[in-house]
């Protein structure tokens, strides 16, 4: 199926086509048409089967086409790498529409903080690191009221890391009428538990979760 049939914005389609991207993958393929829907979905595939583009590709789709004030979008991520490469993914989707990103992460100097504090109050869509996010929220920097979407990538992995409390966190400063997206690898119990208590009848994809994608080059080097 291509990006065109399944209905995206025309200028989202132009942006995608300069990327290079025509037709999508099987996990962009049955996750979108639900998210346009707003329903809640958990997501299970692995690094490679094109996740990013799944999940904003929609949520792109609906803040053009709807207004907006303010930040209506929040993805939670493990790694600072993880957020930066979303953050540009985002920009080349969104480069003939409206919509800005900030990507907020740990390790910065005193000049990123600011950026990050401003950024907070006005981006349609942040991608977050637990950690640094908590830190903002507890200095009151978020203006969360108008969260529309909540996506957690990877969150077997945030898991993993120890940020399940955090999740909770930040899961609680958010309103409590959204649409909640989770993107998984694997579906541990924890995050089933997280899943049940944070999302509404969801829709549920599963792809080749058994195996890396074939896109993903394996090597060793000795």
């Amino acid at each position: 199926m291509t990006f065109k049939e399944i209905g995206l914005d025309d200028r989202i389609l132009e942006a995608i086509s300069y990327m290079g991207f025509d037709k999508a993958t099987p996990i962009q393929e049955q996750t979108i048409p639900e998210i346009l829907k707003g329903r809640d979905l958990i997501a299970c595939a692995q690094t490679g089967t094109g996740k990013t583009a799944a999940f904003m590709l929609p949520l792109l789709h609906q803040l053009t086409i709807e207004p907006h004030d303010g930040t209506s979008t929040l993805v939670i991520v493990p790694t600072r790498e993880l957020a930066v490469q979303i953050d540009q993914q985002i920009q080349g989707f969104a480069y003939f529409v409206p919509v800005s990103s900030m990507a907020i992460y740990g390790g910065g100097s005193g000049n990123e903080w600011e950026t990050q504090k401003k950024g907070l109050t006005s981006a349609d869509v942040i991608i977050a690191t637990p950690g640094k996010l908590i830190s903002h929220i507890n200095m009151r920097n978020v203006k969360f009221d108008k969260v529309r979407h909540l996506i957690l990538d990877e969150a077997d992995r945030m898991l993993d890391m120890g940020f399940y409390d955090d999740i909770k966190k930040i899961i609680a400063a958010l309103p409590k009428k959204r649409q909640t997206l989770m993107f998984s690898a694997t579906m541990p119990p924890k995050m089933r538990e997280l899943a049940k208590q944070n999302l509404h009848n969801p829709f549920e994809v599963s792809i080749a979760i058994s195996k890396p994608s074939e896109r993903v080059l394996q090597a060793a080097y000795l």
